[in-house]
């Protein structure tokens, strides 16, 4: 671990305790954490693993190999000098190594996903990468995840709101840094988990439909990230093009190169 990873480190997490929201834009490449980092504003990136095992033709949920996966979030990591957290899914079956892994190429933060595996088995698996973290000499920052929302569709939403703080609660515990609650949460939900799991300790997805920034610091959110949509985007204006030249037309008007 270079002095310069544990100063990206230390920033990370200054950033997640900070009193001001973290917005960080998901990347999936060396490209499109260059074009992110140079957008005035950016302080820190995040990688998507679906968006990059999509890239190299992988579905998504761990069935890209994890030194592929590594290798990935390090090219990421070596393009920019601002600190990334990748999203390493629940951690490969073996967290705390996975984790050892990433911070070798660069990385300084990760999300892992508990896949609402029993909660015993989640502390377990979220303590193990808060060591690693802390095994390295760094300020690592885990953004421990929740599925609770994602898998609770079909459960009594009382339910699923008490299960995502108490596992909130307990990963705090062990060592995580925030507690991530993807899905498309309403005002009173995101209310309700920051009372619950504690202020500026939720971090939360943004999908069509969610609640702005603004609104989203006001209640007490510590972070917000994009995940697969931003590639979404990417590709819905690829497509577009695509189509547009194959119907006789231009290339946009104020394409950049960027690159």
């Amino acid at each position: 671990m270079t002095e310069t990873n544990a100063a990206k480190a230390t920033e990370l997490l200054r950033l997640h305790q900070a009193p001001e929201i973290l917005q960080v834009i998901n990347v999936w490449d060396a490209i499109t954490a260059k074009v992110a980092a140079d957008v005035p504003g950016t302080a820190a990136l995040a990688t998507a693993s679906h968006s990059i095992a999509a890239s190299l033709g992988y579905e998504d949920g761990e069935n890209i190999p994890l030194d592929l996966m590594i290798e990935a979030v390090g090219r990421i990591a070596a393009s920019t000098t601002l600190p990334v957290s990748a999203d390493l899914e629940s951690g490969y079956s073996n967290p705390g190594e996975t984790i050892r892994k990433a911070i070798g190429v660069g990385i300084v933060g990760a999300n892992i996903e508990d896949q609402m595996r029993p909660l015993a088995d989640a502390v377990a698996q979220m303590d193990a990468a808060a060591q690693a973290g802390q095994a390295e000499g760094i300020d690592f920052v885990l953004n421990a995840r929740t599925d609770a929302f994602l898998k609770g569709k079909d459960r009594d939403p009382a339910d699923v709101l008490a299960d995502a703080i108490e596992r909130g609660r307990a990963f705090l515990d062990v060592g995580a840094t925030t507690v991530f609650v993807p899905g498309l949460l309403d005002e009173p939900t995101v209310a309700a988990l920051v009372d619950g799991i504690g202020w500026n300790k939720v971090s939360v997805i943004n999908v069509p439909g969610s609640l702005a920034p603004a609104k989203l610091q006001e209640l007490g959110v510590a972070r917000i990230s994009y995940g697969p949509w931003t590639q979404r985007v990417a590709l819905t204006a690829f497509a577009d093009a695509t189509a547009g030249l194959l119907a006789g037309g231009a290339l946009p008007e104020g394409t950049r190169a960027l690159n």
